[in-house]
């Protein structure tokens, strides 16, 4: 759906604010490590967001890398660059996955952390990748896993699936969360024409200070809150405390934490 790609308004902010540190840090590190092991000097990064792996990498390269990061969404390559210091090595360029505007064999490695899920063609995105890599450059990219294995998305879905029985907002399920097949993804980057790559399945594990943290993340801080407001124009905060009413009723009311996991590949051209 479009409205799964549209984070625009306040929507940036709260996902950086609150998103970041609760699922997305302790993959941003794992990807910046496993990039900074390849010491490349020329690093496409593509669907940036707010920049969670941008400000994890950039201290890993070398003084001379070259560092290009796009997203498709200009509000939040505008909120990534505005949180990241000068920096001569970085350029930062709006761009569609599916028709990235640079050269064959322009760079070492294209990294993108849980971007995939959101390319209408993901053959087509994996095809451009591996156009734009140099013989032997690697793909690194990252992907949710199924939702139940992801507690809080799992119990927040289930919990506006109440508040919404007739419509249940899906976006959790249906995007972030939608590409988990590996058998998929193995045919799909076989299809794009990757042969070597590897599938890595690492959990992690999501901490917040209070149930009220990961409910105002996932009502607040991604397109859900559209989905939420579509059907009530009233209801977000209605809808955040049933959220984090679910979550409290099963982790308690003060420090919450709950399992994530994630696939990460890396592809070789």
């Amino acid at each position: 759906m479009e409205t799964d790609k549209v984070f625009a308004g306040s929507v940036p902010e709260n996902y950086d604010r609150f998103m970041a540190p609760l699922i997305f840090a302790p993959y941003a590190a794992d990807m910046a490590r496993r990039a900074a092991m390849l010491s490349s000097k020329t690093v496409l990064e593509i669907a940036a967001g707010t920049g969670v792996v941008t400000r994890a990498l950039r201290p890993r390269l070398a003084p001379d890398a070259r560092y290009t990061v796009t997203d498709l969404n200009q509000p939040m390559l505008d909120y990534a660059a505005s949180q990241q210091g000068q920096d001569a090595r970085i350029t930062w360029r709006q761009a569609d996955a599916l028709a990235l505007p640079f050269g064959d064999a322009s760079f070492d490695l294209v990294c993108c952390q849980f971007g995939v899920m959101f390319f209408p063609d993901r053959v087509a995105g994996f095809r451009e990748a591996r156009r734009v890599l140099r013989p032997g450059g690697r793909l690194l990219f990252s992907t949710w896993d199924r939702i139940e294995e992801n507690v809080f998305a799992d119990e927040v879905t289930a919990a506006l699936a109440e508040m919404f029985p007739a419509d249940p907002p899906r976006f959790l399920a249906r995007t972030p969360h939608g590409y988990h097949d590996t058998a998929l993804i193995r045919r799909e980057l076989e299809a794009a024409g990757f042969s070597h790559f590897v599938i890595e399945t690492i959990a992690e594990e999501s901490r917040a200070a209070s149930a009220r943290i990961p409910a105002v993340a996932y009502c607040h801080g991604t397109p859900l809150r559209g989905e939420i407001e579509a059907r009530d124009p009233g209801g977000l905060d209605i809808a955040t405390a049933a959220a984090e009413a679910a979550i409290a009723s099963r982790h308690g009311r003060g420090e919450v934490a709950a399992k994530i996991q994630a696939h990460v590949i890396a592809a070789t051209a």
